[in-house]
């Protein structure tokens, strides 16, 4: 598996904070699969980006153990949403997932974690505080998990159509029968194939 290079462009727009998480695993269970959290300077990079902290020159630091703390629960999160949509990638019927996961396990533990408290200044500008503002952040993305989980927008988690690319998202069209995780990348990637396949010879 390859790690991503340094310069940290991740990838958002999945709908949900947890699936963007999800998404720093590139081309899941591919041959191409590439990890983009490989070091806590990449973690950090992405919660500061995705967290909810002022954007910062110098992300706050992660410890390794926080590091590894957050693969864990991005493994854990994908192995829960995998579980509660099925092989078939529709949600399941309560009561015929796993009751004993370990995925659901570490989520429901990171979601036990003290999470970021806001606060209104002066000038009614609202902030947000925590002691450990990484800890805290993580506990967001896991709660987020478990709320997609038991809710019905789980029903329009799709994976992408890409062969090559995996990613999860929530498709918010008004029909629910989204293809792609994005149009800029995968859904011109297939129309182009298509397009090149439909000449002829």
């Amino acid at each position: 598996m390859a790690s991503a290079s340094v310069g940290h462009v991740f990838r958002s727009g999945s709908g949900r904070l947890c699936l963007d998480l999800i998404r720093t695993l590139r081309h899941r269970g591919t041959s191409a699969q590439v990890e983009e959290l490989p070091d806590a300077a990449a973690v950090a990079a992405w919660l500061d980006r995705f967290g909810p902290w002022p954007a910062s020159p110098d992300p706050r630091p992660v410890s390794h153990e926080r590091a590894a703390q957050a693969r864990e629960l991005r493994e854990a999160v994908h192995q829960l949403i995998a579980a509660a949509r099925g092989s078939d990638g529709h949600p399941q019927p309560p009561g015929t997932v796993e009751r004993s996961s370990s995925a659901r396990e570490i989520v429901n533990a990171v979601a036990a974690w003290p999470v970021p408290a806001p606060r209104l200044d002066d000038a009614l500008g609202l902030s947000w505080h925590a002691d450990d503002p990484v800890a805290a952040t993580l506990a967001l993305i896991a709660r987020d998990a478990l709320d997609l989980v038991a809710s019905p927008a789980l029903a329009r988690v799709h994976e992408c159509a890409g062969p090559d690319c995996r990613a999860l998202f929530l498709d918010g069209s008004r029909p629910g029968q989204r293809r792609w995780c994005s149009m800029n990348t995968c859904g011109n990637k297939a129309k182009k194939e298509n397009l090149r396949t439909a000449r002829p010879r």
